[in-house]
């Protein structure tokens, strides 16, 4: 196991390869899992080492592991299959026969038995945390039988916390995903449960964070930065309450956080997804895949794999794959209004997105967010500080499939030190920038949306001034000395950053040779459907492409706004219930592969449930779960 003190939490492969052979090394792990085989059983593992190693086992499922990605990478820790792809902030992109499942995710089309494989390595995935945790808290409750002094009180508090609040976590994603799902703690024995209503699922996840906020200390265990704490629960809490329509119970939990929690917005949204360890653990950091490199792992397999398929194509530093594409309706979700440097959206409704060219470096007069180039790479402008994202040079692999543009946030920084020196596949692929499952900037735009719900309009403007006031610190800079033969400004320039100038009238504005970043603060929410609607924009500026998307789109339609995701997606594409789009373009027009989409419905709200685990939950020919309504 290595953990370093005082540092992010991190996992070797040794252990997690001893950990698996013990504790899932039995086939019919659905009804035998109390009693696993293998290398090790349970009785082996019993002991202080093998306790915080197998909770290590339940960090470590938060992304991919051998044992989940055999069938694609469904089970990538930042959703962007099934956060982002399936919403209206990218495309699959690659070509059109590359992972051909995420085809069908992407055209709603989610009940064929290709969509099911992709649906099946994400059930996996959570599940197999869920039963790392139980088999955390059996271990612990044995150790502590058997050799009552071999783990202290605190660290015995703190282990069930953890594993407590992680067993909520792996639920959570799977309820936001199917709804209707069976709960599982670590007193089952028979995982043939039938699932609960998925209006029921929240209570039993509340109920685990109630219980893991008791027992987890304030500050991380042994200063190991990637374990959670007390206050890491309390705002998932909050999260949950937000999730749930509950608002008013939301409010002073996520209040308490923000009052006397230690999370803060990092300086400037250039550090939030970085590389570079100044920027990793900072105190926008709630929940995190803690992604590691050389660290031992021969192929840098603990690094973010389930992001290695999605950076810049051959021509890049990165050399594959050319997924997870930004639309074009994201790129122009970004422009600005010139006059108040407010979103365009939000000013004219109508016409925002009828834009269908290429935006890149040439259109300098269109005033842009400034998170549009920490988020989406465009050609002929810096890519961090890895010099210029050239399409003449091949960066992006196929535009007619996929577009002009590539995901941004996920790449580390050229100078971080960061990536993989494996031998690994495309080790340059592979890095150790953490993976935000969960963070401050997120947090606070909940509260803001609770306030909104709440009638408390200006509490609510603050928060998202907040976040744009963040949002204006910091633009693309040049980054790399290459820059300057295609952009005479930046000779001598190599930091890749610039300073935004300080606000002016409520707005500030920089011009730099490929871009005009503009960007402004609200001096009013008039009313309430206004405030809805800018906190909404709000959050899809600031967590585009962090999986986050369908998520949003579909709890809205649940808590008070009955059809919002069908407009949004629909009028995204151009079909079914908005065959005109949505302010002023459609991507049926851009992508005209999504003219086959099937129209967002009801039943889109949840994924159909995996034929394969149906299957699976049998008992004397019955399936025990009942799959979701429609599928």
């Amino acid at each position: 196991m290595k953990i370093a003190s005082k540092h992010p939490l991190l996992v070797g492969t040794a252990v997690l390869a001893t950990i698996a052979l013990g504790l899932y090394g039995c086939k019919n792990f659905l009804t035998d899992a109390s009693a696993p085989q293998g290398t090790l059983d349970q009785g082996t593992l019993a002991t202080a080492a093998g306790v915080e190693g197998t909770l290590i086992a339940a960090y470590r499922t938060l992304d991919c592991t051998t044992a989940t990605n055999a069938d694609g990478w469904g089970c990538a820790a930042s959703n962007w299959v099934w956060g982002t792809v399936a919403a209206d902030d990218a495309y699959k992109g690659s070509t059109l026969d590359d992972q051909p499942p995420i085809n069908d995710v992407e055209l709603y089309h989610w009940g064929t038995s290709n969509a099911s494989t992709y649906l099946n390595t994400k059930w996996t995935n959570v599940y197999e945390g869920i039963n790392r945790t139980n088999a955390t808290l059996r271990l612990l409750k044995e150790v502590q039988a058997k050799s009552p002094g071999a783990i202290t009180p605190a660290d015995a508090s703190s282990i069930e916390g953890e594993a407590t609040f992680l067993r909520a976590h792996y639920h959570f994603e799977a309820w936001r995903m199917w709804g209707a799902i069976p709960y599982y703690r670590e007193d089952d024995t028979d995982f043939r449960k039938p699932n609960l209503k998925a209006s029921d699922v929240p209570t039993e996840i509340l109920k685990d964070l109630d219980a893991a906020i008791a027992k987890l200390p304030a500050a991380p265990r042994n200063g190991e930065k990637g374990r959670v704490t007390s206050w890491t629960a309390k705002a998932y809490k909050g999260r949950v309450l937000v999730y749930t329509g509950q608002y008013a119970a939301a409010i002073p939990v996520l209040e308490d956080v923000k009052t006397n929690g230690p999370y803060k917005l990092a300086t400037s949204f250039d550090q939030v997804w970085s590389g570079l360890s100044a920027n990793r653990n900072t105190l926008e950091e709630i929940f995190a895949y803690q992604a590691s490199v050389n660290d031992g792992e021969p192929n840098g397999d603990n690094g973010n794999y389930g992001e290695r398929l999605n950076f810049p194509y051959s021509g890049s530093h990165f050399s594959c794959c050319g997924f997870n594409q930004p639309t074009q309706n994201l790129v122009n979700f970004f422009k600005t209004d010139a006059a108040t440097g407010l979103p365009l959206v939000m000013v004219d409704s109508t016409t925002w997105n009828t834009d269908n060219d290429w935006f890149d470096a040439h259109d300098t007069a269109v005033p842009v967010d400034p998170r549009i180039d920490w988020t989406v790479g465009r050609d002929s402008v810096p890519y961090k500080d890895w010099g210029i994202f050239s399409l003449n040079d091949g960066w992006v692999r196929d535009t007619t499939n996929g577009g002009p543009y590539s995901p941004k946030k996920n790449a580390q920084e050229k100078a971080s030190g960061a990536e993989s020196t494996s031998a690994g596949w495309q080790p340059q692929q592979e890095n150790s920038v953490h993976i935000h499952l969960y963070r401050y900037a997120d947090m606070l735009l909940m509260l803001a949306e609770a306030y909104v719900e709440q009638g408390r309009l200006d509490d609510a403007r603050l928060i998202v001034n907040q976040v744009r006031d963040r949002a204006a610190v910091k633009a693309q800079g040049c980054g790399d000395e290459s820059v300057a033969a295609i952009y005479p400004a930046c000779a001598g320039k190599t930091a890749m950053t610039e300073a935004m100038p300080a606000m002016t009238g409520g707005k500030s504005v920089l011009q730099m040779p490929w871009a005009r970043y503009e960007i402004g603060e609200y001096a009013t929410f008039p009313d309430q459907p206004y405030a809805r609607e800018a906190v909404r924009t709000e959050r899809r500026l600031e967590l585009a492409m962090e999986g986050q998307r369908l998520f949003d789109l579909r709890r809205w339609s649940k808590n008070g706004s009955p059809g919002y995701a069908a407009a949004r997606i629909n009028g995204f594409l151009g079909i079914g219930t908005r065959p005109n789009g949505e302010g002023g373009g459609a991507e049926k027009t851009r992508r005209l592969f999504l003219a086959a989409a099937e129209p967002f419905q009801d039943k889109h709200l949840y994924y159909p449930i995996p034929s394969e685990q149906i299957d699976l939950s049998k008992v004397g020919g019955t399936p025990r779960l009942t799959q979701n309504p429609s599928w």
